[in-house]
């Protein structure tokens, strides 16, 4: 589904940023790319449950599928997640914002759109250290080496009935990290008044007043 796009009237003629307008293009650029991914996973998902049961049914069986299933639903859920983030579905609490001013609110929910991003900043920082993409250069890309120089197994271990690589299937977390940056960036300076507020109306709780 690809997301609808709406903005708000501009308070004043003043055209936002050539930066602050590329970062929210991204963001909804991603958006767009996330909602394939979520449409698609949840076909796959369908599929592999559907597939697990008329296998199993019939006494045959599939090893590899229930494995498939775990991580397709993974893979669901960040991007899921990262997309929420972007439509501002996200839960939220409302009990200390709900009896205040709008302009106490509008303060409240930059707050809180700092803190969303300084989390996501520092996910990719974590997502850094894990992978350790540096370490693996100097270790002339050789998994092993790697491993026994810091016991970094994450290039080294394989799923248990795929045989896949584990590193692959982990990989959704600094995509999400990544993701959350660039939406919670672009939440901030729309709520900042830096660009227009995108709307996205065929998602109704994306228009929630809620702090997220």
């Amino acid at each position: 589904m690809q997301p609808k796009i709406e903005t708000q009237e501009p308070k004043q003629s003043v055209r936002p940023p050539i930066a602050v307008r590329a970062l929210v293009a991204l963001s909804n650029g991603t958006l767009y790319v996330e909602c394939k991914l979520i449409a698609s996973f949840m076909f796959l998902l369908t599929f592999l449950i559907l597939l697990n049961v008329v296998t199993r049914y019939s006494g045959a069986s599939l090893y590899w599928v229930d494995e498939s299933a775990v991580y397709s639903v993974v893979w669901l859920s960040f991007i899921g997640g990262s997309a929420m983030t972007r439509l501002r579905m996200d839960f939220a609490v409302e009990l200390l914002t709900e009896n205040i001013s709008a302009p106490h609110k509008r303060i409240a929910k930059i707050i809180a759109g700092l803190g969303v991003l300084g989390f996501s900043l520092a996910l990719v920082w974590m997502c850094l250290i894990w992978f350790d993409p540096l370490g693996l250069w100097q270790a002339g890309f050789d998994a092993k080496a790697l491993a026994a120089k810091s016991f970094n197994f994450v290039y080294t271990e394989k799923t248990q009935t795929l045989n896949w690589p584990t590193w692959l299937m982990y990989l959704i977390i600094p995509i999400f990290s990544l993701t959350m940056v660039i939406h919670s960036a672009a939440n901030l300076v729309e709520e900042l008044g830096w660009a227009e507020l995108s709307r996205f109306p065929q998602f109704n709780l994306s228009n929630a007043e809620s702090i997220n």
